[in-house]
């Protein structure tokens, strides 16, 4: 398990979210918080976090949304367990259990209405971080139809699936989730899109939908040691806003 002097305690929404990472390994950024606002939950509904890392994902989500029944699942005991730690310090409730989500623990093989997921999405053949815990959160080893799979699996009929992933990673997802909408996460106006939000309905038939990019800085390159957030990125990463309407 992480000592306390090997973690930095970092907010999150302008102080709402306080979160222990640790200073060495994978730590959040602006992913989980993205993923965390494009979910369209109401009080009383299951969330199920796979690949929940130190619990950044599901406590933004807590955050904008309370009353929400949270669980999740991670590989790592070590960030299993400082997930449980954060979502306490947070006053959440969540169930963590240790596990893999190629074969999930019978303890998660319930309906949930949401399942949410932030998996690796670094291609492999890459040199990995010499960090074995970062390099396990961000490199893919299981395939990322392994992943939707078992999201889909976990999910009651009519449920949503939200996902984060790597634009490379989106043909493949696209063979088990035909029917999504994707949003394309720009780093600038008129960049190429890195990453994607994939949602889907589990027994849904709506179309597939492009969406809009979401560009996430302002200006067409980086001008200092300041950080750039367009107005929108801002409201989300900062005041909580949601991005769930864009879906609609």
């Amino acid at each position: 398990m992480f000592a306390d002097a090997d973690l930095t305690d970092d907010a999150f929404l302008c102080g709402r979210l306080q979160l222990w990472q640790p200073r060495r390994g994978y730590r959040a950024a602006t992913d989980p918080v993205l993923l965390a606002a494009c979910v369209d939950a109401r009080a009383g509904q299951r969330v199920l976090d796979l690949g929940c890392g130190a619990g950044a994902a599901s406590l933004c989500l807590a955050a904008r949304l309370p009353g929400l029944v949270h669980a999740g699942l991670e590989v790592q005991e070590d960030y299993a367990d400082l997930a449980r730690r954060n979502a306490t310090r947070n006053g959440v409730v969540m169930q963590v259990v240790t596990g893999d989500v190629a074969a999930i623990p019978r303890d998660l093989r319930i309906d949930f209405d949401h399942v949410i997921s932030n998996p690796p999405y670094y291609p492999q053949g890459g040199t990995p971080s010499p960090d074995t815990g970062r390099a396990a959160a961000l490199q893919v080893v299981t395939p990322i139809t392994t992943w939707i799979a078992a999201a889909l699996r976990r999910l009651a009929p009519g449920g949503w699936l939200t996902m984060i992933l790597g634009v490379d990673l989106l043909p493949a997802a696209l063979t088990l989730a035909p029917h999504a909408s994707i949003l394309p996460l720009a780093p600038r106006d008129g960049r190429a899109a890195p990453r994607v939000i994939l949602q889907v309905r589990k027994t849904g038939r709506q179309p597939f939908r492009l969406l809009p990019p979401f560009v996430i800085h302002a200006g067409p390159a980086h001008d200092g040691d300041r950080e750039s957030y367009t107005p929108a990125a801002n409201a989300v990463l900062r005041d909580g806003a949601a991005l769930s309407a864009l879906f609609r």
